[in-house]
C-alpha cells in the first residue's frame, strides 16, 4: 500500500464532491436538521435526550450508506475504477482513499450534529462528549463501508438505493431504538446481536447515561470498528485488476 496513492485518491473524491454542492449539503447538514426537527417534535429536552443519542448514530449511518454506495457505483458504471485499476495501485490503496475521503466528511458531519445537539438543542450527555463523537463517527464510517461494499452488487443507482431496505432498515428496526432488544423474541434478538448498528446504539446510549468507560463500551466500539474494517476489506476484494 502507498500513502501517496491513498491520499491522491482521497483528494480526487473530495474534489468531485466539491463540484456537487447538493451532496455536500446533504452530507454535512441533513443529520443536524433532522436532529433539530426531532427536538421540536418532542418539545422536551428530557424526551429528546432519551431518544437523540441513538439517532445521532443512525442518521449519519443511513446518509453515508446512500452517498457512498451511489458515488462508488457511478465510478464503477463509468469505468473509472477499471481505468484506475490498470495503473500501478493496489486495491487497498484505492478503497482506503475512498474511506479517507468519506471518513473526513463523516467527521465533519457528525461534529456539526453533535455540537448543535449538545450546545443548542439541550442534549444531556453524562459521559464524555468526545466519546459520543467517536462512536457517532464510527457509525458513519460503518455506513460508508457498507455503501462501498454494496456498490459492487448493483448495476444502476436505482439498484443501489434498493439495497437500503436490505442492509439498513433491518438494522434500524432491530437495533433497540424502537424496542429494547431484550424484549424481542429469541429470533429477533439473535438477528439484532449479529447487526453492528445494535452495538453502536448501545454504546451511544451508555455514554449519554453513564460516565463510566467499562469493558462493555470498549467491546461495542471494537465490534463497530471491526465490522467497518471487514466491509472495507470485502469491498476491496470486489475490485478486479485490469491489464492495459
Amino acid at each position: 500500500m502507498s500513502a501517496a496513492i491513498t491520499a491522491a485518491t482521497a483528494r480526487r473524491i473530495l474534489t468531485q464532491l466539491k463540484h456537487d454542492p447538493r451532496t455536500v449539503v446533504m452530507l454535512l447538514l441533513v443529520p443536524t436538521l433532522l436532529m433539530t426537527l426531532l427536538r421540536f417534535v418532542f418539545n422536551s429536552e428530557q424526551l429528546f435526550s432519551h431518544t437523540a443519542p441513538a439517532l445521532l448514530g443512525v442518521f449519519p449511518f443511513v446518509i453515508m450508506f446512500l452517498v457512498a454506495s451511489v458515488t462508488t457505483l457511478r465510478e464503477r458504471t463509468t469505468a473509472t475504477l477499471e481505468r484506475l485499476m490498470t495503473m500501478p495501485m493496489g486495491r487497498f490503496d484505492l478503497i482506503l482513499g475512498y474511506a479517507v475521503a468519506f471518513g473526513a466528511l463523516a467527521v465533519a458531519q457528525v461534529g456539526i450534529a453533535t455540537t448543535v445537539s449538545v450546545l443548542w438543542l439541550g442534549l444531556e450527555v453524562t459521559g464524555s462528549v468526545w466519546t459520543l463523537l467517536l462512536i457517532a463517527v464510527l457509525d458513519a464510517l460503518l455506513g460508508m463501508a457498507l455503501g462501498l461494499l454494496v456498490s459492487a452488487f448493483a448495476t444502476s443507482e436505482f439498484q443501489a438505493i434498493q439495497f437500503m431496505p436490505l442492509f439498513v432498515l433491518p438494522q434500524f428496526l432491530l437495533c433497540g431504538l424502537l424496542q429494547p432488544r431484550e424484549n424481542m423474541g429469541w429470533l429477533l434478538n439473535w438477528l439484532s446481536d449479529v447487526m453492528p448498528l445494535s452495538y453502536a446504539v448501545d454504546a451511544l446510549t451508555q455514554v449519554t447515561r453513564s460516565a463510566e468507560v467499562d469493558g462493555t463500551l470498549v467491546r461495542n466500539l471494537v465490534i463497530v470498528a471491526a465490522c467497518a474494517l471487514l466491509a472495507l476489506v470485502l469491498g476491496a476484494s470486489t475490485l478486479r485488476r485490469r491489464t492495459p
